[in-house]
Order: C-alpha cells, then structure tokens, then sequence
C-alpha cells in the first residue's frame, strides 16, 4: 500500500493520479464549454455546461477577516484579537521578490494565459509523468484564489470549510466559471494583490503581511530574496514546508523556488545560486492572540470590551451579524482604559491580594458625570491554570461576570437613605434602632401590597454597644443594620426601588432586585461594576450615567476606513442635587469618623461605605471624591470561604471587614489613578451634630471603629457631672463611652465634659 508523505498528504502515485483526474476535468469542462457534445465524453461535457450555465454570475468576494486593535485611551494597545491573523496591504507594499517567487513557483505563465492555462496543464501534466510525482500544479493563481474566497466564507465552520475543499466535480466547475469572471473584473494586478492577502502560510499567519511578522519579523516590503523564496515555496504545503518545524524541508523548498525564479529570468543565476547558500534567517515573532494577551493587566477589561461589542444592537440586529463583524475584524477599538488607572488598580491588588489567596478581589474605576469605565482588574489574573479564571468578577453575567453577582453588605444602605431623603425624610431622621429586633411588619410594596414578617425573622446589630436611638449621620458612620431597616419600614420599599432603579442597580444576573426589608442589609449579589456606577451618581450631584468601555471604532475594509456607530453614555437625574449632596455628607462622615477610616484619602475630598456580608464571605469597599468612584469586592467567587482565621496577602486576619481589607485597596488603587488630577470639593450640607443635639449625658463620643475592626477610641465630647452619673467618665468596653442615652432632653452645650470613652472591641459585620 503506498505511504503517505509527511503531515499526512497523499503519495506520489496519489497525487499524480489526483492530479490527472481534475486536469482532465478541465479540458472536459473547456471542451463543453466550446464545443459540441460527442460520444461519452461529450455526455459529460454537456452535463457539466448545463451546470455551469446554472451558476450564479457573480462570485461574493467576503471582506478578509484581519486583526483588531484594542487601544487604550491613549492609543496604546491593550490586546490583539483576530479569527484570522491578517493584516490586507496593497501590492506595492509586498517586495517584488515575494511577486515574482509566487508567479514563478504556482503560475508561471500568469500573465499570459486566461482563467485557465491549458498549456500549463499539458506541460505539468508531461513533467509529472517523468518525475513519477507531481512537481508541478495545473490551478492557475487566479482558481487558487478563487478557492481561498470560498474557504474564507467558510470561516471555521468545519462543515462549510469541507464543502469548500471537496474535491469533485461540482466544486471545480464553480471555481472555473468564477476564475473566468475574476479574470475579466479584477485583472493580474489585482488578482496577485488578493491572492497574497487571502492565502495561508502556516503558523496563524494569513497573508504575506502578517507571515513576513511572524517568519522574519519585518514588512512584506522589506523581504530579501531568500526570505521572499521561503514564503512563496511554504504556500503549496504550509506543515510540510513550514520553516519553524521542517526547516531542512523549508531550506530544499526555497532552492526549487530560487531555481525555478532563474530559469524564468526574474533574477540571475548568480543571484540565486547565492541566496541558496544562505541560513533560513528566522527571526520568529509569537503570535498573540486574545485578551489573555493584553497589557497592564487589562484581560478582564478587554474580554468586557469583546462581550459589549457581541452583545450591543448598535453593531448588529442579531447575535449572529454582530459576530460576524468582530469575526471579520480588521476593527480599531478606542476605549476608556486610562493607563494610569488601570496600572494603580494592578499594582493596589498584587500588593494586598495574592493570587494563590482563598479568596479573590476585584476593582472598578469610574468616571462620574462621562459613565467612562477607566479601570477594571481583579487578583486571580486570566487564565485557564492554577489560580486563574476567565469569569469577570467586575460585571454581571451578560459580560462574561458571575452569575449573581456578590452580597453587598452594608454598602446598600446609602441607597436606602437616599430614597427617603427624596421622601422628604430629614438628615436628622432618628429611629429607635434596638441591638436586636424582628424585621417590621408589615411594610408597603410598589404593588399595594404587603410584605409580612410571617416567620417572625430577627436580626441584629454587629455588637450589643450598638443601640439607638441613633439619628442618620451616626447610624451610617456604625452601620447600624437595625436603624436601616427600620427607615426602609418607615417608608416602604417602593421609593427604594424607585432610587435603585434610576441608580441601574440590578442583580449580578439583570433581575431586578427582590422588594423585601433584607435588601436595606446587601443581601443580594450585584456586580463592583454596578456599585461603582451607582456611587458615582452621589459624585456628580444626583445624576446617573450608564457605563460605557468604548470610545470608537474604526473597520478597515479593503483600503478603505469606516467609522462604526457606538454605544453612548446616557445620563439621567436619580435624585435631587440636595440628596446627593446629603449623602456626600454622610459618607465622608463614614471616612471620617466611622467603619472606613482606613480607606480615608488624606489630599482631597472623599467619601464612601464598607459592606461585610453574613459569615464574613464577602467584604467590600465603595468610594468615590468628586471626579473618581471605585468599587473593591474581595471574597469567594464560590461564596464557601468564611473569612475568618485567614490570611490575605501575607496579612492575617482574625476576621475581615470591609474597612480593613477592601479599604486599603480601594486607597491605594485611588491614590495613584488620582494623581497629579484635579481636587474638587464636593458640595455638602450642614447636617447638626448629633451629639451636640443629644443629650449630654451620652457620655464617651463616636466610639469610632478603627479601620473595620470597631477598635474606636470613643474620644467624645460627653461626660462632665451629669455625664459622670450616666456613665460618661471611663466607658466599658464596646460602648465606646457612656450608657443609653437618657430620656430628658437637655439645651445645647449645657454640660460639656471631658469623659474619656475607653476602647471598644466589638465586631463590624455587614459593614
């Protein structure tokens, strides 16, 4: 049985046989088409006209899937995607040594003949009977060519790409009758032009532009004459005579191009005599495909990119016509990526979160008032090994994210606040906010309806120091879960909707969020990315943008560019400017004074919330000053690691909180995207001081939690004689100072103290 040849082809005797059966093919074609049928052989002929004839008349050239850019918003490139790495130049941009070594080693005779060379045919046809092989081919450039357009239509349908390739007599009919259309429309010129952009030379490389990069890391202009021979001699078999892998082959290959180039008279024979004497002279460029590609960390951010672009009706009505563009390629993406963002959010990662961590983190910047996403990076980088993913843990589940989302924590609750602030609740707004107590029943729904309490559930505060009454401000400095819930019974969970509606906040997986009392604690998965824009709503004063990734886009098609419509930020009122000019207030008050003090920027304004969820398997930190917000998520992207006796980032922690984890990330990621911008104040409304409008008795101050860990110091203003009788002197323990409030009331400043409130050591979940 004959043996087939390397990489799979056929034998000698095969190929010769192959090769009789489609010459002969062709002239019965070429005979049918010219002449009357006769006898057996004029049957088939007349056959094969009729189908010929039945053609369509127009061969549907498809634009040549090239390389997309992804840029930053800079212009440098992140990442290079492609279905098909190609990049279309015209022919003056290919050396002539590549020119005529094709013409030379696949259609001498080129410029000649027609569509189809007939003596071509007759002369390989003579030389392969001597040979006993096939040293010579019977396909004119031009039916190549045309092969190679069905072929690229097929895409990597395997099913179209094997009706691309069959080889029967259907198949080459289409291709004559094409080759003869092309011929007339296009000219040589612009055949061989196409022909070197559409073929394949092994190693991902399409075309000569792209193999001349990946071979020899040069411009096809720039070829040498034996790098040229190697190109053109790699197309007839690209494994077999690929240079990387079968260099001996590849070297054998170049001297029969070489030779064959001095036969014609395109070069000497001296010329070729000494480019055969030359090395291979690879300088081989790795192809880098894909967003696992992309620089600065800016993997999950380009995959986000991909997934908009895939599933945004402004580049195509259907699924199928927006992936057919990106397939089609040849795309320069300008997105929002600020490189100094994007490295700061890197570099704030690897410093507090290991990869090899049980848990993982994730971050998102964002511009308030543009939507523009200007960072996005997460610790487990992408990948498909140890301690990498390819799930986005900044976005929801449509782009590439988690399929719920994360547990927010206790950074819902300025979400809570702000609706009943548009509810006309004051700033001051007190509740009795009890340690611990059953979630109020009932409580008004968008519906009319109720929501009941049927099973009497219960929650509480994180540590029994924790009992109001507390008015606004401090509930959101301590994150007194029992105070939240009570605002959201007070009134009802429509206007919470309403506010998180205007605010885009929705589950990891697009559901809108559940209307029950729980929400006011972040019992539901939402994305950092979702948070982060939400948060720049308080920013920009009370107006919400969308976010939005991508800048434009340009599609290079043929030698042509075209701008591409892209999606818009759309920016809408969510609040009034006083809500969001309240809520400023209240969490810089959280910075300040309560559970994120860790996270604090020193240089400008800042404001934002921690968040512990139940079990402590997630933590998170949400902030913003007037032009940045940013979301920090850290915990199980399976939601099983309770983080508690562990160790994140060579640091240990007997329990995680949201000021201490999430929080440093969150301000170094801050600091460095910051720098060297500008520092605006935000707009703040006076809020009285809670303490100074309370009673003085309430002894021992703010009992402030210490960077998440509620080690506050309670250096507060109250104590003095009365003080003193109602536990304002020396505080115990997580009380940070003082007793319950008493009943009476007492005139501003009436007593003043000097009560030190002692040390608290209580613990800050959901905050």
């Amino acid at each position: 049985m004959p043996k087939k040849r390397s990489g799979g082809g056929l034998s000698a005797t095969q190929q010769a046989a192959k090769f009789l059966g489609v010459s002969v093919l062709a002239g019965a074609v070429l005979a049918g088409i010219a002449l009357p049928a006769v006898g057996a052989l004029g049957l088939v002929a007349k056959g094969s006209v009729e189908s010929f004839d039945e053609l369509p008349a127009n061969l549907k050239t498809p634009p040549l899937s090239q390389r997309t850019s992804i840029l930053d918003a800079d212009g440098h490139q992140i990442a290079s995607v492609y279905s098909r790495d190609r990049t279309v130049v015209p022919l003056k941009s290919i050396s002539p040594y590549l020119q005529k070594a094709i013409v030379a080693i696949e259609d001498s005779r080129f410029y000649e003949h027609g569509a189809v060379d007939l003596k071509g045919i007759l002369r390989a046809l003579n030389k392969n009977a001597q040979s006993g092989g096939v040293s010579q081919g019977a396909s004119t450039l031009t039916q190549q060519y045309v092969k190679n357009v069905f072929i690229e239509e097929a895409g990597d349908d395997p099913t179209k790409v094997a009706e691309a390739t069959q080889q029967t007599i259907g198949r080459k009919i289409r291709e004559l009758k094409y080759a003869i259309q092309v011929e007339e429309e296009l000219g040589k010129k612009k055949i061989l032009e196409n022909y070197l952009n559409i073929t394949f030379f092994g190693e991902q490389a399409y075309g000569v532009e792209a193999a001349s990069q990946r071979y020899f890391s040069k411009h096809a202009k720039d070829l040498t004459l034996p790098e040229a021979a190697i190109l053109a001699g790699a197309v007839q078999s690209p494994t077999k005579y690929d240079p990387m892998n079968e260099p001996e082959n590849a070297i054998e290959r170049r001297n029969v191009v070489l030779q064959r180039m001095a036969e014609l008279g395109d070069v000497s024979q001296a010329e070729a005599d000494a480019a055969k004497k030359t090395p291979l002279g690879l300088k081989v460029t790795q192809p880098k495909n894909g967003c696992i590609t992309a620089t600065k960390g800016a993997s999950f951010f380009c995959k986000y990119v991909e997934k908009v672009f895939l599933g945004d009706p402004v580049f195509g009505r259907t699924k199928e016509e927006r992936a057919k563009i990106w397939n089609q390629g040849g795309l320069t993406i300008r997105t929002t990526l600020e490189p100094q963002a994007q490295e700061s959010v890197q570099d704030s990662l690897k410093d507090h979160v290991y990869k090899s961590d049980k848990v993982a983190a994730a971050a998102t910047l964002v511009e308030p008032g543009t939507g523009k996403i200007l960072a996005m990076g997460q610790s487990k980088p992408y990948g498909y090994g140890k301690n990498e993913t390819e799930i986005n843990y900044s976005v929801g589940s449509d782009r590439g994210g988690s399929n719920f989302g994360f547990p927010t924590g206790s950074t819902f609750k300025p979400f809570v606040a702000a609706a009943a602030l548009e509810q006309g609740r004051p700033p001051t707004q007190e509740y009795s906010s009890p340690y611990e107590m059953e979630y109020p029943s009932p409580v008004r729904t968008c519906d009319g309806k109720q929501w009941v309490n049927t099973d009497g559930t219960r929650l509480e505060n994180e540590s029994e120091s924790e009992h109001g009454p507390y008015r606004l401000r401090e509930a959101m400095a301590k994150s007194v879960n029992t105070y939240f819930v009570q605002m959201i019974s007070d009134i009802g969970l429509c206007p919470v909707m309403d506010m998180t509606d205007g605010l885009h906040v929705v589950q990891g997986n697009g559901d809108k969020l559940p209307q029950v009392p729980a929400i006011a604690l972040g019992s539901k998965g939402i994305s950092p990315l979702t948070m982060a824009s939400a948060y720049a709503a308080f920013a920009s004063r009370g107006m919400y943008c969308t976010p939005i990734a991508i800048e434009s886009i340009t599609q290079k098609v043929g030698d042509q560019q075209k701008s591409l419509e892209v999606p818009k930020s759309t920016c809408s009122r969510a609040m009034s400017e006083k809500t969001a000019d309240t809520i400023n207030t209240l969490l810089q008050g959280v910075i300040d004074s309560g559970t994120g003090q860790a996270a604090g920027l020193k240089d400008r304004d800042n404001a934002g919330k921690t968040g512990t969820t139940d079990s402590r398997k997630n933590a998170w930190f949400v902030g913003y000053t007037p032009n940045l917000s940013g979301a920090v998520w850290v915990g199980s992207a399976t939601q099983k690691v309770e983080m508690t006796d562990i160790t994140i980032g060579g640091r240990y922690h007997a329990q995680v909180y949201g000021g201490d984890t999430p929080g440093p990330i969150w301000k170094d990621a801050m600091t460095g995207a910051l720098d060297g911008k500008d520092s605006p104040d935000f707009h703040t409304v006076d809020i009285p001081d809670d303490k100074k409008d309370r009673d003085p008795g309430d002894g021992g101050g703010d009992g402030n939690d210490n960077g998440g860990d509620d080690n506050g110091d309670g250096n507060g203003d109250g104590g003095g004689f009365i003080g003193g009788f109602l536990n304002g002197g020396t505080g115990d323990g997580g009380n940070g100072g003082g007793g319950p409030a008493p009943t009476v009331s007492f005139p501003d400043n009436l007593f003043q103290g000097q009560g030190n409130g002692g040390r608290g050591n209580g613990t800050g979940g959901r905050r």
